[in-house]
């Protein structure tokens, strides 16, 4: 707490006490941070982190891929999309089993299964489809999936077959 002291002509002094004003009024709200961008661009050593020149690569795979997706037949994207929610849930499964997995393939998985999407959309668009239909045509295609096995999970499979083929064929001998 602060005073104040007055002195006036008079030789009596007094002390009035005040409080200051907060600067804020008292809020939970902590405000907004504003940060704002440089105009320079640096390029860093190569100590492991990203350079301009590997954001080029990057973004010139991503429309190779994207090439690649949008010379596919409409069916094509759909069997893809549903292989890859497989191959998704196969990596949860494994993550949840606590086996050895490369936790970057849920990225990829899910950022490749939202660009054939994202082209199955555009074409919607040029068809004419509205939201509300597409929506309607997604619900529809849904319901049809005939669920299969992921080809991982099909690999593993032969994988397992040939070694006990192997196996029966070493006891037979």
């Amino acid at each position: 707490m602060l005073s104040l002291n007055l002195s006036t002509a008079s030789t009596s002094s007094s002390t009035i006490p005040f409080l200051p004003k907060p600067l804020f009024p008292k809020s939970s709200f902590n405000g907004i941070q504003l940060r704002t961008r440089s105009t320079c661009s640096v390029q860093l050593s190569c100590s492991g982190k990203r350079t301009a020149a590997a954001s080029v690569v990057m973004m010139a795979k991503r429309e190779e891929e994207l090439k690649e997706i949008r010379q596919k037949t409409t069916d094509q994207i759909n069997e893809e999309v549903v292989e890859l929610k497989g191959e998704l849930l196969m990596l949860r499964l494994q993550q949840s089993a606590r086996n050895e997995f490369k936790s970057s393939e849920f990225r990829r998985m899910r950022k490749r299964i939202a660009r054939m999407l994202t082209v199955k959309r555009e074409r919607e668009i040029e068809e004419g489809i509205n939201k509300r239909l597409s929506r309607k045509f997604d619900r529809q295609w849904k319901k049809s999936i005939v669920v299969k096995p992921p080809p991982s999970l099909i690999k593993l499979r032969e994988q397992e077959a040939a070694e006990e083929a192997a196996e029966a064929e070493k006891a037979a001998s």
